[in-house]
């Protein structure tokens, strides 16, 4: 028999709401997050007396836990995640679709019954600086403390500030969440944009499970966006400051696991610092933006937290991230210590004791942390945190970068000739395959913006609402693609990338001041000879003309390939990509 409910104020349709989601799945108790500190040590300790969470050596790692994920429950299931729309071509070939009568049916049969003898924990939140005009709002209704957990680090848990704005009319995104059986044959992620509203079922693994985060933040909000007229963005935010102390703010697209966190708490090497450039940190994943009424384009970090990939995480690679990642941290599927500290590859000291299963670790195993082992910590804890990141008005764009993995062709760096063939570069990324997701590892795939997994509706419709934003900028950003990952014939990386990469954002910086000139290669803009400051690399003159080249049958090549993908989105994709894409191959002929 489910559990009396006894609600707290709260507006009439969230209350109707969660009664009858309890009526469903016949919780033992209800729980209404307050979203406070004492409430998370409860739910901390309740776990570990649980056995579902692990305390680390307190004093190495105080206030640490370390969480391990079910074998078959630790990427995301994008092979069983859906976008549920009245018309299929809403949600287009770049979704599975669904149609919501559907889904919602096979949803109820999962969720009958499903939380006898568990509690059912009610957790609002808001996405964004809570006194922001483009902050958004969300309730997840899930029986794990784990995610609760996790949401208390990654959104703003504010009950009162969100039953207010619900009073008020503001409408909210519905999650309903159920680890379930983790059974992946019972394991369902729907999307229904047109309702704001998710429902998960079977997993208790990350964006599976912590609702606010890639299945609001990117996939309704992205409806949200499109319908509201700005967007939803699998972003980094980044502020640099350069010598003479003038900031400017960078949006960055990368796949997951691609090394974006590293980007977004970029320290820059010595000479660099002694000369007075800085960088600082406002978000490492999402960005929110909207066109402001001076004709920029502003940003927000819907997040309150960071939820990264850890494996290589090193004092070498992140020092930002690894002086986080000593207080206050969840970690979930890294290694263990035989004192009782988080162990990953990429680590330069400690000896795993433990694997990510808890099993006695041996070298011949293989990794003692899993690929995509993670760490969940507040954002403000990062030393290179900006306190813009809680500015309700944002802050201004300067440049949008888009990058992935490609071990050729793509050159370190180049710029778009204008905000239409930026569209088309971004909706051309392509990226090796990394743990993030389940599936291949290395596999080369096509990802728009890095939101192939990530877009609520038709990529052509996507592509065409950018278009549409980028048209009612008076100074739109500058556009520009980077790939760290290029590889020398002996089959290691060209460019030492990590802290080194802000060569590359002075040279963005400086085209966009216009202090620089640049080459056309075509396909883009790319550096000057000399213009690319490498004072102090180990970087001889065949290798950066290697980093810049553009091999121009290659490019033929993969234009043409380039045209077959956009294929898959007629008759919905835009005249002007189709254009562009024929006027580079024009180009690149002649």
């Amino acid at each position: 028999m489910a559990a009396a409910v006894t609600m707290p104020a709260i507006p009439a349709n969230v209350a109707e709401w969660i009664a009858a989601f309890a009526r469903l799945t016949g919780p033992a108790r209800v729980h209404f997050c307050d979203g406070s500190e004492a409430e998370f040590d409860m739910l901390a300790a309740r776990l570990v007396a649980e056995g579902k969470l692990i305390p680390l050596n307190p004093d190495t790692h105080p206030r640490c836990f370390l969480h391990r994920s079910h074998p078959d429950d630790v990427a995301r299931v994008e092979h069983l995640t859906f976008v549920c729309t009245r018309e299929r071509d809403e949600a287009g070939p770049n979704n599975q679709w669904l149609p919501p009568e559907q889904a919602h049916a096979r949803m109820r049969e999962l969720f009958s019954g499903c939380m006898r003898g568990r509690t059912l924990y009610v957790v609002p939140y808001v996405m964004g600086p809570p006194d922001s005009p483009y902050s958004r709002l969300g309730i997840e209704l899930t029986d794990s403390a784990y995610v609760v957990l996790n949401l208390h680090r990654m959104t703003r848990v504010l009950p009162d500030r969100v039953y207010s704005r619900i009073a008020g009319g503001e409408p909210f995104v519905r999650g309903l969440h159920s680890v379930g059986e983790l059974d992946p044959n019972r394991r369902f992620i729907m999307h229904y944009p047109e309702e704001l509203a998710i429902e998960s079922y079977g997993s208790g693994y990350g964006g599976n499970a912590l609702l606010a985060k890639k299945c609001h933040a990117l996939r309704i909000a992205s409806w949200q966006a499109r319908q509201e007229g700005w967007l939803a963005e699998h972003m980094l935010i980044l502020r640099i400051e350069t010598s003479e102390g003038e900031p400017y703010h960078i949006a960055a697209a990368f796949p997951s696991a691609c090394g974006k966190t590293n980007l977004a708490m970029l320290v820059p090497p010595p000479a660099y610092r002694a000369a007075g450039w800085r960088v600082s940190t406002i978000g490492d994943d999402i960005a929110w933006l909207h066109p402001g009424a001076d004709g920029r384009l502003w940003a927000i970090n819907p997040e309150a937290g960071f939820f990264g990939v850890v494996p290589g995480t090193s004092r070498a690679t992140n020092p930002n991230a690894m002086a986080m990642l000593g207080e206050d941290v969840i970690f979930t599927n890294v290694g263990l210590t035989a004192d009782g500290q988080p162990w990953w590859e990429g680590l330069s000291e400690g000896v795993p004791a433990y694997d990510w299963q808890g099993r006695p670790w041996r070298r011949e195993m293989g990794p003692a942390a899993h690929p995509n082992a993670r760490f969940t910590v507040r954002a403000s804890r990062c030393p290179s945190y900006s306190p813009l990141a809680e500015s309700p008005a944002g802050v201004p764009i300067d440049a949008i970068v888009f990058g992935g993995r490609r071990a050729d062709l793509v050159p370190l760096v180049m710029q778009a000739q204008d905000w239409t063939q930026g569209v088309l570069l971004g909706a051309a990324m392509a990226s090796e395959t990394t743990a993030a997701a389940s599936g291949a590892t290395g596999v080369l795939r096509r990802d728009p913006m890095a939101m192939q997994p990530f877009c609520g509706y038709h990529f052509g419709d996507y592509f065409e609402h950018w278009l549409r934003i980028g048209a009612s900028l008076r100074s739109p950003p500058g556009v520009f693609l980077v790939n760290w990952f290029r590889r020398g014939t002996d089959g290691g990386f060209l460019w030492p990338g990590f802290g080194e990469n802000i060569r590359v954002l002075e040279w963005i910086v400086r085209r966009v001041r216009g202090e620089v000139g640049a080459w056309d290669g075509v396909v883009g803009w790319l550096p000057e000879e000399g213009d690319l400051r490498l004072e102090g690399l180990a970087l001889d003159g065949s290798t950066l003309s290697r980093l810049l080249e553009v091999d121009r049958e290659g490019w033929a090549a993969e234009l043409a390939d380039i045209g077959r993908f956009l294929d898959g989105f007629e008759p919905r994709l835009p005249e002007r990509l189709r254009e562009r894409l024929r006027a580079l191959k024009r180009a690149l002929a002649g």
